[in-house]
């Protein structure tokens, strides 16, 4: 998917409405841990992974800034830290210069208030003034994949993010996902407005045949029942 497609689509959409459309699709949901927030409130941001993994130096995030394509997200891998910072001003200026949509730190920033007036947006699991103490071996292929949290992504893969959070998808796919969404986005719309209409949520999901049902049929699950009505509250 190119990106202005990409963010043309995910602008309508939240990480929840992905996610949910991840579980739909059976595709994994591959959340960066709750930690991760935008550093400027409001913040979105959606592009290809580029991935960097960080060792004490900025070098790494300029070797990745040389690969990178314009609407790329610079992903950090500093294992999450939390007695470093590793992101400040100065680079997140050069990836805005590098066409860089984002930055999604696994570990800290500093330079907060720099950060937000440049207005790219950053996400990380917090702040601290102090920048690398170390400085380790670069591995080889550390603009290769990094890891957030449990998971290792690349290239191959899409971030997300917005005031919930941040996602990654595959790329391969992104499209049907995507459209996914939007049925859930939709649906989940007209819910809302028939309960501000007077029309409870329990009246439109059958929520009562569906407790008649499951004395029946213990085995039924909600999300079961849910499916048969076309209702999208888990998924």
């Amino acid at each position: 998917m190119e990106h202005q497609e990409l963010r043309r689509r995910f602008a309508t959409l939240t990480t929840a409405h992905v996610a949910d459309a991840c579980i739909r699709a059976g595709t994994e949901v591959r959340c960066a841990p709750a930690p991760v927030r935008a550093v400027e409130p409001g913040s979105r941001v959606a592009g290809r992974v580029r991935p960097a993994r960080h060792a004490g130096s900025v070098d790494v995030f300029l070797e990745a800034f040389e690969e990178a394509r314009p609407g790329d997200v610079l992903v950090v891998d500093n294992g999450g830290r939390l007695d470093e910072a590793c992101v400040g001003d100065l680079v997140v200026l050069e990836a805005r210069a590098a066409g860089i949509e984002g930055v999604v730190v696994w570990g800290l920033h500093r330079d907060t208030a720099d950060i937000r007036e440049i207005g790219l947006p950053v996400f990380s699991m917090g702040a601290l003034p102090t920048g690398p103490l170390r400085l380790d071996a670069q591995a080889p292929d550390a603009t290769r994949s990094a890891a957030v949290g449990e998971w290792t992504v690349g290239p191959q893969d899409l971030v997300l993010g917005d005031e919930d959070g941040v996602l990654f998808v595959p790329a391969a796919g992104a499209g049907d996902l995507l459209t996914l969404a939007e049925g859930i986005r939709d649906t989940e719309r007209r819910q809302a407005q028939e309960v501000r209409s007077g029309r409870s949520l329990r009246e439109q999901v059958r929520f009562a045949a569906y407790l008649e049902r499951r004395r029946e049929e213990p085995a039924l699950t909600f999300r079961e029942h849910l499916r048969g009505v076309g209702g999208a509250i888990e998924e």
